[in-house]
């Protein structure tokens, strides 16, 4: 299975590791840390989407997936949170394709929240990489 679960995000998207071929990824999914108390995700959308991003991403031909958890409730709200601030996102879940553009790595495209469970526009969406 292509999920990196003790992935180290860098400071920018600059440092990935996305291998130099043109059409190679990889994916970022930022989810909810997991409620001490309930050991689900305390954000509903990523309790409705990770379903389908694991169906999605555990193939043996499935492109890698890093899982960013972007904390409890209160680390999340925080305007100053890393990941609002740096990654620029703004809603949960959030899965980012990530891809070597002209040598340098970019974003090339963005899912959030209900759009991971259309599955026509997340199989377009991870098979625009391919």
């Amino acid at each position: 299975m292509p999920f990196l679960t003790n992935f180290t995000l860098p400071s920018s998207a600059q440092e990935l590791e996305v291998p130099e071929t043109s059409d190679a990824a990889l994916f970022l999914v930022f989810v909810s840390s997991e409620d001490p108390a309930t050991r689900q995700a305390w954000c509903p959308d990523v309790r409705a989407a990770w379903p389908t991003i694991r169906a999605t991403f555990s193939g043996e031909e499935s492109p890698r997936l890093a899982v960013i958890e972007v904390g409890q409730k209160p680390e999340w709200r925080d305007p100053q949170n890393v990941y609002r601030n740096q990654w620029k996102v703004n809603c949960i879940p959030a899965l980012v394709r990530y891809q070597r553009v002209q040598s340098e790595v970019v974003e090339t495209g963005r899912l959030v929240e209900g759009e991971i469970l259309n599955q026509e526009k997340l199989s377009k969406f991870i098979g625009s990489s391919r």
